[in-house]
């Protein structure tokens, strides 16, 4: 009913209702009944009759009409800033527009209009009792804003799920008997750990108790909605708590690691609060359901990218060529803390990735455990909006605000907000609004920079004291009986730390060494008449599909390139790798900036019918195929991004996974996920990723951003076997070396410098043999006469291209050059049988294109220094330290690059005068 009313358009109403009063006939029935209604008259039957005598209306009865219209809509919209939210009683920031008076009305005259002017007969029988529910409703212990959503399906549903209170159903005594169970076990766990370990950090969850029995309701309702497995990602706070009574982990576990005892594991490990679990949780319906919790760094929000790519793994169907995935199968959920959901911009990249195909999981649930405040700072200090959750607004994404200490009112929260995922596949952010008992770790003293605060948190009583009042009073339970549910539970713990403490210490066994299999080999080679006819299919395409000349052209000319004469390029050798592997059953997801056709426009695993804008996918057309294969290219970030590949490629072993920056330089936007997770998740958790990060490494002139993707770095982390590091110079070590990593049973994450101008680089090219016959090498020599080699010249990756022309005109035969095509782990093995080959030699060089104090050169340096001893000098030719990693003009770089080379050639001396000039140079444009 009066669906194109528009409350806010009062001259479009008097009009309406002038012409009524000319002649009733001339306005909509609608329109008719209500000012009938509004002026007393009875409504009529069917149509009025046109000659009808209305009783005149005054504008204030229109105004008042009006101003109903408004205030419901200000109640809908604003009623969350008067909503009863905090549970310390901070005064509610409230809204002009939740004011009558505000619209041009008195309450009277607004609780005068008929009730049928908006349709909410339902929510009472009078203006006074609707206003009086939607009060109720929205100014209660919920929160709820949703008006801000695009998609008026999905506004309608939440409102009329909100305003029938569906989600709000009362709950039994004796499911508030298990409730207040529950939250004694939260409460003893938390105080237990704070008397018998003062001072020891834990992070307690008090304050946001609720979360806990509100992710047992979210694990009962997924199994009832037919998912089989819930993920968890989640900072410190409360995090012992989850672990203990989600994750089911045994008190004696958590106390023996508080004690100093615990089981010894390969790798360094961490501290409590970061570690993960799994279980099978056993829920009321009967139905079991894997629940894990993904460990997680102090860096509270990188962990949310983490476990959406984890769920997405988890859905996905991989060992068919189709693409299958059912979102209703798992639940991700994601707790967040209020100001890192404000400060952390991964929150908002993570949060952009949603309903983006590539990255879909059907919606996030997602809590803000709000404390009021951060470390020490206010939410004043710490964000420019109202409401830490406020960023989810412009990502369409309804909120639910809910005071913590109302447990009911929380497990509202949760199933509206399922219900809500189980309706429109999308994600609900709930704002649970509670306090911090303590400092934010336990050896805090938060009373020096929030005093007021915590007065009242002092004085304040628990929401498990609240609860076992409340029910002591309304007769559920008895006084005592709520006091024996205390003392039995707390004591449970007390006897657990007793037989702990009365055990003898354990033998100190160390850690285990788990065997080294990260360089155990593997046949990377295909047969040939097999790589011919898969390359086939690689460029063809149907009948009727009609894709872009110039590309077609290209594509012709690469499939006659397994021929005698060879030539295969970079993109043809990755695509024959990706097809071999999947013809394997081994699936591959793809993602990056550009990926599908590639930044540098050599892949073109998508082409586009010119004619229809249609897509072809030849490696997802592949007749032998027995995996699938996912390419896609991927929102603007790198943090983000590289966080959801990783979360996929931990719970997806089989499957090839890998990440193309746009430049290998941009790959710094995503540090903390390398450093946190790639890195070191495996001797922290022993979390194992086959990740392959694929970063443009090069310097081809183009400034400090577009050169180098940070090799040092890398390899500053590498230890323990942790990953491997590779710089390889022609299309057949790549084709070798993805396959290896796909085939590999130990899994660790490949780094892969990958190059830019050899990409199409006449000399950067491979024969059908090399591919069919051939094996990754980790290091590669060229020398013209071993007996006569007295220099040595060792690089890796592109400039050996750079140093191959100059050496070719020198035809010097007493110079070798070395490539070193894998970093790390480090070729000692190969590297030694080079030394003993050169025998004679008593120079050794270090060429690389990035200054001295980047690159490659201070990880090599002392290895190799090592295994010359004092039989060779080993030196260093490349850039000097720098703070950028290379120069901003081109002219300068032609110059450097030159110079460089030569000096590899010749020696530092004969490149003086080069190096002079070269410094002269510079001199003079800083003088400019």
């Amino acid at each position: 009913m009066f669906e194109q009313f528009d409350p806010y358009n009062a001259a479009y109403i008097q009009q309406l209702y002038e012409a009524y009063v000319r002649s009733p006939g001339a306005v909509d029935p609608e329109w008719h009944t209500y000012f009938a209604q509004l002026t007393g008259q009875a409504a009529p039957p069917s149509a009025p009759p046109a000659e009808a005598a209305p009783v005149a209306a005054s504008i204030p009865q229109l105004r008042a009409a009006r101003a109903f219209g408004e205030l419901v809509d200000a109640i809908r919209l604003h009623g969350h800033r008067a909503a009863r939210l905090d549970p310390l009683g901070s005064e509610r920031s409230g809204h002009p527009m939740l004011d009558p008076d505000f619209h041009g009305a008195s309450i009277d005259e607004i609780e005068a209009v008929p009730v049928a002017f908006l349709d909410l007969q339902a929510r009472g029988d009078t203006t006074k009792e609707v206003l009086e529910w939607l009060r109720k409703t929205y100014l209660g212990s919920i929160g709820y804003e949703y008006e801000h959503l695009e998609h008026p399906e999905r506004r309608e549903w939440l409102r009329e799920q909100i305003e029938s209170g569906t989600h709000t159903e009362p709950i039994s005594a004796a499911d508030r008997k298990r409730l207040l169970q529950r939250l004694t076990e939260v409460e003893a766990l938390e105080q237990f750990v704070h008397r018998a370990y003062l001072g020891q950090k834990r992070f307690s969850i008090e304050g946001t108790d609720m979360m806990v029995p509100m992710l047992d309701l979210a694990i009962e309702r997924a199994a009832q909605n037919g998912a089989r497995e819930v993920v968890i990602g989640m900072a410190h706070r409360g995090r012992l708590n989850v672990l203990a009574h989600v994750l089911k982990v045994p008190y004696e576990k958590i106390i023996a690691k508080f004690e100093g005892r615990h089981a010894e594991m390969a790798g360094t490990g961490d501290v409590k609060y970061h570690l993960g679990a799994e279980t099978t949780y056993a829920t009321q319906s009967g139905e079991p359901l894997s629940v894990q919790l993904s460990p997680n760094p102090s860096h509270l929000e990188f962990v949310h990218a983490v476990v959406v790519g984890m769920a997405r793994a988890k859905q996905m169907q991989r060992n068919t060529r189709a693409l299958q995935r059912d979102e209703d199968m798992v639940l991700p959920i994601i707790i967040h803390g209020d100001a890192a959901f404000a400060g952390q911009g991964v929150v908002p990249e993570t949060l952009n990735l949603a309903q983006l195909d590539a990255y879909r999981v059907g919606g996030t649930v997602h809590i803000i455990a709000n404390n009021q405040v951060g470390f020490t700072t206010t939410p004043w200090e710490a964000r420019s909006t109202h409401y830490a959750s406020d960023m989810a607004r412009g990502f369409d994404i309804p909120i639910l605000h809910v005071n913590a200490d109302d447990p009911e009112a929380c497990l509202a929260t949760m199933r509206l907000a399922l219900a809500y995922r189980e309706k429109f596949h999308a994600d609900m952010v709930i704002d649970l609004i509670g306090y911090r008992r303590y400092g934010h770790n336990e050896g805090d003293e938060p009373a020096y920079t929030q005093p007021l605060m915590y007065q009242k948190i002092a004085e304040h009583p628990s929401v498990r004291k609240l609860l076992g009042q409340h029910l002591a009073a309304d007769g559920s339970l008895e006084a005592a009986e709520v006091e024996s549910m205390w003392q039995s539970t707390y004591q449970q713990l007390v006897d657990i730390q007793s037989d702990i403490k009365a055990q003898p210490p354990a033998e100190e066994h160390g850690a285990t060494e788990e065997p080294d299999e990260s360089s155990r080999e593997v046949n990377t080679s295909v047969p040939a008449d097999r790589l011919l006819a898969l390359d086939k299919e690689l460029h063809s395409w149907p009948a009727d599909f009609t894709p872009q000349p110039k590309l077609a052209r290209q594509l012709e000319r690469r499939a006659k390139l397994l021929g005698q004469n060879g030539g295969i390029e970079w993109g043809h050798a990755e695509a024959l790798a990706f097809a071999t592997l999947l013809t394997d059953g081994i699936p591959i997801r793809f993602t990056g900036q550009d990926t599908e056709r590639g930044t540098f426009s050599h892949r073109h695993a998508v082409l586009h019918d010119t004619r229809t804008g249609g897509q072809h996918m030849p490696l997802r057309q592949l007749r032998d195929a027995r995996a699938a294969f996912e390419i896609y290219n991927s929102a603007l970030s790198e943090l983000a991004v590289l966080g959801f590949e990783y979360g996929y490629s931990v719970v997806a072993p089989e499957a090839l996974v890998l990440w193309e920056a746009q430049f290998g330089d941009f790959v710094n936007g995503a540090q903390v996920i390398i450093d946190q997770f790639i890195s070191a998740g495996r001797a922290k958790w022993g979390q194992q990723s086959r990740l392959v990060l694929l970063l443009p490494h090069g310097y081809e002139g183009q400034g400090p951003e577009h050169s180098s993707a940070r090799l040092e770095r890398f390899l500053q982390s590498s230890a323990e076997d942790n990953m491997r590091v590779a710089n390889c110079t022609t299309p057949a070590q790549y084709f070798h070396l993805l396959r290896r990593q796909a085939l590999l049973e130990a899994r660790r994450p490949l780094i892969v410098m990958t190059p830019k101008s050899l990409l199409r680089h006449p000399k950067a090219t491979s024969r059908l043999g090399e591919l069919a016959n051939g094996a990754f090498q980790p290091v590669l020599v060229d020398a013209r006469n071993d007996a006569d080699i007295r220099r040595v010249v060792l690089c890796s990756g592109k400039v050996y291209y750079d140093l191959l022309a100059t050496l070719q005109q020198h035809e010097n035969e007493k110079i070798a050059v070395v490539r070193v095509e894998e970093l790390y782990p480090f070729p000692e093995k190969q590297l030694r049988t080079v030394i003993d080959r050169f025998g004679k030699a008593d120079e050794y060089v270090w060429l690389q294109e990035e200054p001295q104090n980047m690159g490659a050169w201070t990880y090599m340096q002392p290895r190799l220094q090592a295994m010359l001893g004092d039989a060779a000098t080993l030196g260093y030719t490349g850039r000097p330290e720098r703070a950028s990693p290379a120069e901003g003009f081109a002219t300068d770089h032609e110059t450097e690059q030159a110079r460089i080379v030569t000096e590899a050639l010749n020696g530092k001396r004969r490149n003086e005068t080069a190096q002079q000039r070269f410094a002269t140079k510079r001199r003079n444009k800083e003088a400019q």
